[in-house]
């Protein structure tokens, strides 16, 4: 089985999108797209869910940069900038209550980065008060946000409990000081373990480690030691991502060379070293690089048929409106995708503006959606299936055929009207996904746009 698996990783080990939507990022028809029409999606998906809606908050400024990340930030140690953007912020939350033809529900909000918590708690509190304002939030409401061990404070915590967060997502990446020092993400396991306590005495109820796989210098046995230190401090949810080498994208990740990194077959055996461990430490494997333990909040999503994937990830999320906030942010109301501009400077200046700092996005054309509910469900449920009029369409003919070279190697079973992936195929739903990707094969890119699916 070994050999198999090599084998198969070897052979599918090709650059694939990540598929927190479809199209992705790079098919997007930005010539075809228009923020008049992307207003009328918006507001005809608010009604339908009954003005219910997630607010995803990009909070970009670090103190420093760590060289694996693909995230768009500012470094900077002036927290000078918190205020203006923060006002910012909340100008851009005024221009969309503006264009909606109610008071929208925040049923789920989380702050990403960047650093959430390079904000000070005040101005934090600040941020979620003005978010919030006058609506109030409805009981099933849940909010989340991402903090650095490394400045997350007990002031931090007791703050945004108080304002309603219940989760916390931690970066870990990986313990070992040669693979830290790398990366630039200097943090000690005591570090990490004190504000793991401290969210904990807090009141939060969910907690979260990301873990990465293939980082610069990683060997066996340093994932093996980092594995074993998290499931002494058991969070309840673990991300277990691969490490995305995009120097042409990421220049600090130019820090170190493709040499220093583990080779794909050694990579291989760290994401299964890590996953057998998990696994036998009593986490349940959820989706894609995703792992909770028993009875958290996504492992009975995922029972329960509730399982969502966007930008932000897996969530139980289930609603068809995500409003973007703040610089690069991505708003999604299920027909219809836009990106905020990417750089701070001209965030401020289109707020200042009066106008909404949309710079690009996408018109989902009858095709994407069918494709887009296809991969969505492939990614959140292991399967898909369609009515007869859906399965005799080009686009899923075509699909079709490019999985039966994954059918042969036992990915994926085909049946006349549904496609399942199979227990041994889970490791390579990117694959798996990328055969639904009409425009991604009517317009294969001329250079690499995406990382490898190992």
């Amino acid at each position: 089985m070994a050999m198999d698996i090599d084998r198969l990783i070897e052979k599918y080990r090709i650059a694939a999108p990540r598929y927190t939507s479809y199209p992705t990022v790079p098919y997007w028809q930005d010539n075809e797209f228009s923020l008049p029409a992307y207003l009328d999606r918006l507001r005809g998906s608010f009604e339908e869910n009954e003005k219910e809606v997630s607010l995803y908050i990009h909070l970009p400024f670090c103190e420093s940069l760590c060289t694996y990340c693909g995230c768009n930030t500012r470094i900077t140690k002036n927290h000078q900038v918190e205020e203006p953007y923060v006002a910012a912020l909340l100008k851009e939350w005024a221009l969309y209550k503006d264009a909606l033809p109610a008071l929208p529900i925040i049923k789920d909000l989380h702050l990403g980065g960047g650093t959430p918590t390079f904000f000070s708690p005040e101005n934090l509190g600040r941020l979620i008060n003005g978010l919030i304002g006058p609506s109030g939030l409805p009981d099933h409401a849940n909010f989340s946000f991402e903090g650095h061990p490394a400045n997350t404070t007990p002031e931090h915590l007791d703050k945004l409990y108080n304002l309603g967060f219940r989760r916390i997502s931690l970066g870990i990446q990986d313990f070992d000081p040669v693979v830290q020092f790398a990366i630039n993400r200097i943090q000690s396991y005591e570090t990490v373990a004190a504000v793991t306590e401290a969210a904990r005495k807090a009141g939060f109820t969910s907690l979260n480690y990301d873990l990465i796989y293939g980082l610069p210098h990683q060997q066996l046995e340093g994932l093996a030691k980092t594995i074993d230190m998290v499931c002494k401090l058991r969070p309840d949810r673990i991300a277990f991502y691969s490490y995305a080498h995009t120097p042409w994208l990421k220049p600090g990740q130019r820090r170190y060379t493709e040499k220093d990194l583990p080779s794909p077959a050694i990579k291989a055996s760290l994401y299964e070293l890590g996953r057998s461990k998990l696994l036998a430490a009593g986490y349940q494997e959820i989706g894609m690089d995703h792992f909770t333990l028993p009875g958290e909040h996504l492992h009975v999503a995922e029972k329960e048929g509730r399982l969502h994937r966007n930008f932000m990830g897996y969530t139980e999320q289930t609603g068809k409106v995500l409003i973007g906030l703040g610089v690069s942010s991505i708003s999604d109301c299920w027909t219809g995708f836009a990106q905020n501009v990417k750089t701070v400077e001209a965030y401020h200046k289109a707020l200042q503006a009066d106008q909404l700092p949309i710079f690009k996005g996408h018109i989902l054309d009858g095709e994407d959606l069918l494709l887009r509910r296809t991969i969505l469900d492939l990614m959140c449920k292991g399967k898909a299936k369609w009515s007869d009029s859906e399965r005799s369409t080009e686009a899923i003919s075509q699909a079709l055929e490019r999985t039966e070279p994954l059918a042969e190697d036992g990915l994926v079973k085909v049946f006349q009207h549904a496609i399942a992936v199979t227990p041994l195929g889970k490791r390579f739903l990117r694959n798996i996904c990328m055969c639904f990707d009409a425009r991604l094969w009517a317009e294969k890119p001329a250079g690499q746009l995406f990382s490898m699916a190992d």
